[in-house]
């Protein structure tokens, strides 16, 4: 089942599934950093206020805000 990065917690793992259909203006900018279908990653940390979010994948760390988190389809593992 597909759901949004902001129902994981610390430590949580997860899978990208896809994005968003709303979100066309972020897509190509998400793909870009390496956020593409399959790609697995650990949610690394929070911000106090929930935004941004810190995941780790592929080896790098990699800080994104709340709009462009919305965007990605995930799964949780």
């Amino acid at each position: 089942m597909a759901m949004s990065l902001k129902h994981l917690t610390v430590g949580d793992l997860g899978k990208i599934v896809g994005f968003e259909q709303a979100g066309k203006a972020y897509r190509k900018r998400l793909l870009a950093m390496g956020l593409t279908p399959g790609t697995e990653f650990s949610v690394t940390r929070f911000a106090p206020m929930g935004d941004p979010v810190e995941i780790k994948l592929r080896g790098f760390s990699l800080t994104l805000r709340k709009d462009e988190a919305a965007v990605l389809l995930i799964e949780k593992l």
